[in-house]
């Protein structure tokens, strides 16, 4: 869609009673899935606002991305970080960061804590 047609379109729906605008600026937007991401090169973003709910429409080049296993966070549960702190002698804070380094993994996470 050339940018005429977009403020055309736009000048028509703000009559209508929706507010829309075009988000300037962005240069990439991800949408993460479960097993993989949506990748949306040079987008064109709009923002409608109607009835007090947000409508994102984005518009571009999409491809798809299967993250790295070093890029995917894994869930860490507050049972998980207070069993770490008490077998490894730390803070509930320290306890985290440490799940979060070894990836979820609480045996590594209460050694690495334990060589400290």
């Amino acid at each position: 869609m050339n940018p005429r047609e977009l403020r055309r379109m736009m000048q028509m729906m703000r009559r209508s009673g929706l507010n829309v605008e075009q988000m300037e600026g962005v240069e990439l937007v991800t949408v993460k899935l479960r097993d993989k991401e949506l990748v949306v090169e040079q987008p064109q973003v709009m923002v409608m606002k109607i009835g007090g709910q947000t409508i994102l429409q984005v518009m571009g080049n999409i491809s798809e991305r299967t993250p790295s296993l070093e890029e995917v966070e894994v869930p860490i549960t507050d049972e998980d970080v207070q069993l770490v702190a008490s077998q490894a002698g730390v803070s509930l804070e320290e306890a985290r960061k440490a799940l979060k380094a070894t990836k979820g993994d609480l045996a590594k996470a209460i050694l690495y804590l334990k060589s400290l």
